[in-house]
């Protein structure tokens, strides 16, 4: 298994760790690791390895191989400098482009609860996140919507995290959100992200501290996919 130091403090930019294998792919595990990755519509992060000899292995992404979630395999962008089991390796992430993830994260959070209808897809990107909503008909107005976003970003609610048992999720069905996307049981224990006083929902992504930390946000477009389903994307509206 290994080690989610970005669980308990995702503004961890660096740690040493001990390589425990290489898979068959060329992908590098670690005991311990900064890297988020891949899973719940977030994406994984790139970052280096600093190696004991002093040479760099830069990484592409992070994944959890064949839906093992205890393990998360560091995907180099080339394998000519990997490292062997038993190295010592300080694992770096690229910090601007988490952050803008973390805050686009924490951004859709926000959208579902300025939109309350049931979660069917979303997708976190640097620049652009969405989520799909199981909505009949489009917003009429999309202001007030928009409004209501910026309203919560400057309100600077506190973003924390807080874990429930198994048992206890499985007696709160109404805090997940998402219809096609369970929260991870089986550990014993699942994490809830709470944002101040207006929302808690199960989720396993790395957030901001609060929700200040987003920067002014837009709507982007809102696309018609199914019947009743809704495509809702938001945008950073500054630049930084």
């Amino acid at each position: 298994m290994t080690e989610f130091l970005f669980r308990d403090d995702a503004y961890l930019v660096d740690t040493e760790a001990t390589v425990i294998e290489i898979t068959p792919e060329g992908g590098v595990v670690l005991d311990r690791t900064v890297f988020y990755a891949a899973s719940g519509g977030q994406p994984g992060d790139s970052g280096r390895l600093l190696l004991s000899d002093g040479r760099e292995l830069l990484i592409s992404t992070a994944v959890h191989p064949d839906a093992d979630k205890s393990r998360i395999v560091h995907v180099p962008a080339s394998p000519d400098t990997l490292p062997q089991p038993g190295d010592t390796v300080t694992a770096s992430i690229d910090w601007d482009r988490r952050h803008r993830l973390m805050r686009m994260h924490t951004a859709l959070h926000l959208l579902s609860v300025a939109l309350p209808y049931p979660v069917t897809g979303g997708s976190v990107g640097e620049d652009k996140g969405r989520l799909d909503f199981d909505m009949p008909e489009a917003p009429e107005d999309l202001d007030a919507i928009s409004a209501r976003l910026n309203q919560m970003v400057e309100a600077d609610h506190a973003v924390t995290a807080e874990w429930i048992t198994d048992e206890e999720m499985a007696a709160q069905p109404d805090l997940i959100k998402t219809m096609n996307v369970k929260p991870p049981m089986g550990q014993g224990r699942v994490r809830l992200i709470r944002i101040g006083d207006i929302d808690l929902q199960p989720c396993g992504g790395t957030h901001v501290r609060s929700t200040g930390e987003i920067g002014r946000l837009a709507l982007g477009k809102i696309e018609k996919k199914g019947k009743q389903n809704r495509r809702v994307s938001v945008v950073f509206a500054d630049p930084t």
